[in-house]
């Protein structure tokens, strides 16, 4: 009677167990599908209208580019190039303008890092890209030269991911860019709002371009209709990472990827200088775009999906516990704090198959007020 009881007890645990596995599995595969929002088709790769050998794997190709216009905001609008018709080529001059909505886009992607990533591969699958990390469509001439900026230490492994993704991705939105790492020596406290205005400024030695995208290195598109464009607005691109759920954190954050012209990167004096440490200089800059009399333009939800390679917080990028009494202080701090009181010594420009490498020492914050 014992034995036949405890064989009872087990049964249930057991078809428990299971019951518990199968919602989980349920769970997980929910969660998988709203990440993605695949569908898996395995019949469509080997169409050969859906489906060529250029593309690469991790490419999602059951989401048509015809459903693109549907996710564009109505108060989205491409900014013309600023540059004068005398610096634009014959060449390009003869060729037509790229489209609004590049037809070579796929749509969703699938983003993973598991598979070991070398330059070398990366530089074999974009052999279109030129020295510095620039590429320009062969097909037509692109309404803005746009320049990347990545502010960087010690990320050699996320670099290698960035370049294998961002690449096709830019290429299929038919941009003509540059990529340039700014890359901070030594070892003292990070400054990335600093290390994005010597991106700029170096940028423009480099090429006349008039947009700027400002992205970390960690952070990919999930979705090529995330056109890096600059708008009538200021851009933020990175509106739904996956370490926030896929929402957006707060109704100012500006933070991850974010893209300005030249004229709004000036009307806001540039960023900040004085965000030395974590946190803080993202905030500034959406007080700046504001306080200018701008709004900040956002991708539809659907689209402006990120994925964000995990990693430990950086050494010496630690919280700055000086950064909300900043934040507080912008509308005074923005005129003198900028593009215009920017100091920094270039140690060595190297340009790369993929990218622009810019070397720049930043010097040390100031001493920190004693407490009390």
């Amino acid at each position: 009677m014992t034995r036949l009881m405890l064989g009872r007890t087990l049964e249930r645990i057991c078809k428990a167990v299971l019951l518990l596995c199968l919602v989980h599995f349920l769970i997980m595969m929910i969660l998988y599908f709203d990440v993605y929002s695949q569908r898996f088709d395995i019949f469509s790769r080997f169409n050969g209208r859906n489906f060529s050998r250029t593309h690469h794997y991790y490419y999602n190709l059951s989401r048509p580019n015809g459903t693109f216009a549907s996710y564009l905001a109505t108060g989205d609008h491409f900014l013309p190039s600023a540059r004068p018709e005398t610096n634009i080529t014959p060449t390009a001059k003869s060729l037509p303008p790229c489209p609004e909505v590049p037809p070579g886009l796929v749509g969703r992607l699938l983003i993973e890092f598991s598979s070991a990533m070398t330059l070398e591969r990366v530089q074999k699958e974009n052999p279109n890209v030129t020295e510095g990390g620039k590429y320009t469509p062969p097909d037509c001439r692109a309404k803005q030269k746009v320049a990347i900026i990545i502010p960087f230490r010690h990320r050699d492994h996320h670099l290698k991911y960035w370049l294998h993704y961002l690449h096709p991705i830019l290429r299929r939105q038919k941009i003509d860019y540059g990529i340039y790492i700014i890359n901070q020596l030594g070892e003292d406290t990070f400054n990335r709002a600093k290390l994005l205005n010597i991106g700029y400024t170096e940028a423009l030695k480099d090429a006349e371009y008039d947009c700027f995208i400002f992205s970390d290195v960690d952070l990919i598109p999930m979705d090529d209709r995330n056109l890096y464009h600059c708008y009538d607005q200021p851009r933020h691109f990175a509106i739904a990472m996956d370490k926030f759920g896929f929402r957006l954190p707060y109704a100012g954050y500006f933070g991850g990827v974010s893209g300005l012209s030249r004229n709004q990167f000036l009307k806001i004096n540039g960023f900040p200088n004085e965000y030395w440490g974590w946190g803080g200089e993202d905030d500034d800059i959406y007080n700046r775009i504001t306080l200018n009399g701008m709004k900040v333009s956002r991708p539809d939800v659907r689209i402006g999906r990120y994925r964000m390679i995990k990693h430990e917080r950086d050494k010496h990028n630690e919280p700055n516990p000086q950064r909300f009494n900043k934040i507080q202080n912008t509308k005074v701090t923005m005129k003198r704090d900028g593009i215009n009181s920017l100091q920094y010594r270039l140690v060595q420009v190297t340009k790369y198959p993929l990218y622009t490498n810019v070397s720049v020492e930043i010097g040390k914050p100031p001493p920190r007020p004693p407490r009390g």
